[in-house]
């Protein structure tokens, strides 16, 4: 079967295996004449970033980039990217990588021409008014892996580095102007790797679903995200040369970030404090998290989630699809305690408080308060 489309909702999506090669074209469509190509550390050296480069210099927009992106980057990452991007005289950039160099991607393109300091714009109220329009450089995203959907997201995660703490920082035109969704590029992605991005993506999808805020469109998104990761991440993470299962989590990676336009809620605030303290992988993270916040939000969510069992084909209700979910999970190595992932009980007050202040606790189905995510923490610690 062969998956190949053009989107335009929610932005200009070209989808399908070997559109990596579109990729100059693409920067072209959008006036760029000296793009800044920002990745990965991890990815430098992989044969996917040669290919994206060598597309770019056969069609005359050279080769520069930065790699300096690692997990959870902050504000020395963003002067280190904005420094080469000015220096260099660049006119737009291409995200290409998993979540952190999409995020500090597209911070980068949003700064670029920015005099204010990059905290002015977390996304609060109406900060996002505060920035100058003519100072916000085009972006091409190309995801690299199956999960955080900011391919579509109109906002990126910077870690503050004095205060450990993850700020969303948020500009309508901070969503790229086109997106190349290249299922040949995940191939490459480890077991654990695509497990992590895969399950993330289906909690950015059971997050928004069970969001108590009104968007019905948002809404459907995420039911058929849900059914996408259920039929196909699986294969992916037993076979990872499956395209058509890398398409279809593709697909639900970007759904789920165009669902959450709706709402996040306990699993991520839980998981950002985790991942701005201890540096833990955010995919992975949020799937340790879930079933605690499951079981929690059991008396908001019950009806709702029997719907989806339904529509999953799960039998048994609540309890048939939270027992699908634990082991859907452990079949793809998911540890049972954040601790598997260095985390420990030490610091439990501080990010209890950072957990309630967190953009997404507004989303959770029952409020969130100190004594409560100090309870889930220990549960999943």
């Amino acid at each position: 079967m062969t998956i190949t489309a053009n989107w335009s909702y929610p932005t200009a999506i070209r989808f399908g295996a070997g559109r990596i090669q579109e990729l100059a074209e693409a920067c072209q469509a959008v006036g760029m004449k000296k793009p800044l190509f920002v990745t990965d550390a991890g990815l430098v050296s992989l044969p996917i970033v040669a290919t994206a480069l060598d597309v770019l210099e056969k069609g005359g927009l050279g080769r520069a980039m930065f790699s300096d992106v690692y997990p959870n980057p902050d504000e020395v990452s963003l002067e280190k990217g904005l420094k080469i991007y000015r220096d260099g005289g660049h006119d737009g950039v291409v995200a290409f990588g998993g979540g952190s160099a999409l995020d500090l991607a597209k911070i980068i393109a949003f700064m670029s021409g920015q005099t204010r300091p990059v905290w002015d714009f977390e996304d609060i109220g109406d900060y996002w008014t505060r920035a100058d329009v003519n100072g916000i450089a085009p972006i091409i995203a190309v995801p690299t892996t199956a999960g955080t959907g900011s391919e579509v997201g109109r906002a990126g995660i910077l870690t503050n580095s004095e205060t450990h703490v993850k700020k969303i920082i948020f500009h309508p035109k901070m969503l790229p102007s086109i997106v190349i969704c290249d299922a040949e590029l995940t191939v490459g992605m480890p077991p654990v790797i695509t497990a992590g991005t895969g399950l993330d993506a289906f909690i950015h999808c059971f997050e928004a679903f069970c969001s108590p805020f009104y968007h019905p469109m948002s809404q459907g998104i995420a039911l058929e995200g849900m059914r996408l990761v259920k039929d196909n991440l699986m294969t992916a993470f037993k076979d990872g040369g499956n395209l058509e299962a890398r398409a279809h989590m593709m697909s639900a990676a970007a759904m789920g970030a165009t669902a959450f336009q709706k709402g996040l809620g306990g699993v991520h605030a839980l998981s950002h404090p985790l991942g701005a303290v201890y540096n833990t992988p955010h995919g992975m993270t949020n799937a340790i998290a879930l079933p605690a916040v499951v079981r929690f939000n059991r008396p908001a969510i019950e009806d709702r989630v029997e719907l989806l069992a339904a529509y999953l084909g799960i039998e048994g209700g609540f309890d048939g699809f939270y027992n699908w979910l634990i082991d859907f999970s452990r079949a793809m190595d998911v540890p049972e305690k954040m601790a598997a992932l260095g985390v420990d009980r030490d610091q439990i007050d501080l990010l209890a408080q950072m957990a309630v202040d967190d953009p997404s606790a507004g989303g959770n189905p029952i409020p969130l308060t100190v004594e409560i995510t100090k309870k889930l923490y220990e549960e999943v610690i």
